[in-house]
């Protein structure tokens, strides 16, 4: 049986609390709870029901946190378009009162009130009046630092989706103060000091439960926040950015043989290459969010190859990043997982339209299968539900940000090393051996641009392109188009507003700290 996120005896209890919980309590409501937090952390098992409720919130298991995260990232991307799109999404023509990213933020901040709460009860000086044991204490301390590393992650989400978000730390939760708003290099720096804060206390690499934060999620973090920091705080940091990555390198993790295992029903095997994830088990984590919309989501994908009940025809791919690849299935590289089968004799390359879903090839990367094919059995009364994990980081990810920050000038890197790293990703894609030559690149080849588009063959439709492109200018510029951006089906260059999510409407009339970001 596949292993779920920590032990079942955990999951009710808190999938129960979280349902009848809203998307929209902000920094200055508590989360509504039966008990009392004096009961609730009276033992080691409510701590550990804390920590678990953190992790959950994060996963979007039982709300729409990550899915709506995911969407936001890749719907305003050339990788995907979202043929219920009602939000100007995926056109880039949003307005203020965007309910979309709207949930998004209110769900982060409800997820970081969690763990204001938790980290204030779980501090050493309320431990200790709790007269725990000095083995407990050390159990307590391990959560602390994870529900730390949970905070942190949740803020970078809310700061690279919207820069300038409310901003409350455990002490303006006891103080019961209204969240002031910070500014987006403060709130980069804040992160940054989290991470490094709570560095030392984390497990080794690879030593916690599966699903849980180690050192080598806190260096990942602290890698992918140093890659981006010039957009962040005005302030390239690419030096740190080889620091972290190859400190994952070295930590013992290597690529699994076969690259579409990594998003299937039984991928909890692929731990050599995680190292970090989301877990999902359609028996006791039951949501329509996340690895389960992924794999409904793609637009004709029928159930014998999705491994689900149907296909929900939501989300297809451009032809810009379908043009990424050698060819358009998986003859050449493995990756090239785009659903063109002619039974749909309507489907097209080009996204002619929106609304149609024959309009663009579709992905077929999510499926609720093991690595034999066979179905992933269903143990729900929706009989539909995703047994896959989403892995948060992985491998590919640091070789792909030590490369990237080497060719940025970073010191301390290798560009060999690096080379060698990214034909490693190559070779296991073209052939599934990581130490095949087939698909190597030269030296010569090893450039920025080269750079961003294998970060979009190796992971496509993880939620990472808005970011990336924002990285690069070609989010909003009109240096690269594709189709449907800025709402005409060649593209156009759109205000460098859209760069940054709007601050919902209703925070602002709500909290008058909040100002709205620029353009809205």
């Amino acid at each position: 049986m596949k292993k779920s996120l920590f032990k079942i005896k955990y999951i009710g209890i808190l999938l129960v609390a979280l349902m009848v919980t809203s998307c929209t309590n902000d920094l200055d409501r508590f989360p509504t709870n039966a008990l009392t937090n004096d009961v609730q952390f009276s033992t080691l098992d409510g701590y550990k029901q804390g920590l678990v409720s953190t992790y959950i919130q994060l996963s979007g298991a039982n709300n729409f946190f990550y899915r709506g995260y995911w969407e936001l990232q890749e719907v305003s991307s050339d990788e995907a378009v979202n043929t219920w799109d009602s939000h100007k999404t995926t056109e880039l023509d949003w307005s203020a009162d965007h309910t979309e990213s709207a949930d998004v933020y209110k769900s982060g901040l409800y997820l970081i009130t969690l763990c204001n709460n938790f980290i204030i009860e779980a501090s050493p000086e309320m431990v200790s009046k709790r007269g725990f044991s000095e083995a407990d204490k050390a159990e307590i301390a391990k959560y602390y630092s994870e529900v730390r590393f949970v905070r942190a992650y949740a803020y970078w989400m809310l700061l690279d989706l919207f820069g300038n978000p409310s901003f409350a730390t455990e002490a303006t939760l006891a103080n019961g103060e209204i969240p002031k708003q910070i500014k987006q290099a403060d709130l980069y720096r804040f992160i940054e000091s989290e991470l490094k804060a709570i560095d030392a206390s984390m497990a080794a690499p690879k030593a916690n439960e599966y699903g849980r934060a180690d050192k080598a999620a806190v260096w990942s973090l602290l890698a992918r926040l140093y890659l981006n920091a010039e957009v962040y705080s005005g302030e390239a940091h690419y030096t740190e950015a080889i620091t972290y990555s190859k400190k994952v390198i070295d930590a013992g993790y290597s690529l699994v043989s076969n690259h579409q295992w990594l998003m299937l029903g039984d991928n909890n095997k692929n731990t050599s290459e995680f190292i970090f994830t989301f877990n999902y088990n359609n028996e006791y984590v039951t949501s329509w969010g996340t690895t389960n919309v992924f794999a409904l989501g793609a637009s004709g994908v029928p159930a014998e190859i999705n491994g689900m009940s149907a296909s929900w025809n939501l989300y297809r791919v451009t032809p810009s990043i379908v043009s990424l690849f050698p060819t358009h299935d998986t003859s050449v590289d493995k990756r090239a997982v785009f659903w063109t089968e002619k039974d749909e004799a309507k489907r097209t390359l080009e996204v002619v339209s929106l609304s149609n879903s024959l309009s663009g090839y579709s992905i077929y990367k999510y499926r609720n299968v093991d690595r034999a094919g066979v179905k992933i059995p269903q143990k729900n009364t929706y009989n539909n539900l995703s047994d896959i994990d989403f892995p948060v980081f992985r491998l590919p990810e640091m070789y792909l940000i030590y490369a990237e920050a080497v060719l940025r000038g970073g010191t301390g890197g290798d560009l060999q090393l690096a080379l060698s790293n990214i034909n490693k990703i190559r070779g296991r894609a073209y052939a599934n051996d990581p130490n095949s030559t087939s698909g190597n690149i030269a030296s010569k080849d090893l450039n920025l641009q080269f750079i961003l588009d294998e970060r979009a063959r190796e992971m496509m439709w993880e939620g990472y392109r808005r970011t990336d492109l924002i990285r690069y200018k070609k989010f909003t510029s009109a240096d690269y188009l594709w189709a449907w951006k800025g709402g005409v089906l060649n593209g156009k260059g759109v205000d460098s507003k859209y760069n940054l999510f709007p601050i919902p409407v209703s925070e602002i009339l709500s909290n008058p700290n909040l100002k709205q970001n620029p353009g809205y």
